[in-house]
């Protein structure tokens, strides 16, 4: 399943580059092309199309399931605030969540692989070798310290 959530979310890709950004398509003409069911497309547009990614998604149920995809054009520094901002507010943060971020950074192309890479294993677990109670507190200011230094060099 994961090919196929891959193949869809590069044939999205592609046309959005085409028209610019914002992309009209009908989920059940998009289900037909790659023969598998509109729930297929729904996990595809919610996992890789969300807005922490960059995207905004209007949809509307019934007649073919219309959707409309945005990308968001931010400046780097300010995709990075808002990204940040939502996911550390609460000064906690999971394993899998500090790597979902890092992640969306990585995609989003507002870090690259080499930084991606240094903050997952920074974030990880096993780096952060401390009682479990206080572990996601600690990860949280981590994750914070390196994104404001990635967002000096940047400015």
């Amino acid at each position: 399943m994961a090919v196929l959530s891959d193949n869809i979310e590069e044939f999205i890709k592609n046309l959005m580059s085409e028209y610019e950004g914002i992309l009209e398509l009908q989920r059940n003409e998009l289900a037909e092309y790659f023969r598998c069911a509109p729930s297929q497309i729904n996990y595809v547009l919610a996992t890789r199309f969300s807005p922490e990614k960059g995207y905004i998604i209007e949809s509307r149920r019934g007649g073919g399931g219309f959707i409309k995809l945005i990308r968001v054009n931010e400046s780097k520094a300010e995709r990075i605030k808002s990204l940040v901002g939502e996911k550390l507010s609460s000064g906690k943060i999971s394993q899998r969540e500090a790597n979902l971020l890092i992640d969306s950074l990585y995609a989003s192309d507002l870090i690259d692989e080499k930084q991606g890479s240094l903050m997952l294993a920074a974030v990880s677990d096993k780096a952060i070798n401390i009682p479990a109670s206080i572990k996601d507190e600690v990860r949280a200011g981590i994750l914070k310290q390196m994104v404001l230094a990635i967002l000096k060099d940047q400015n």
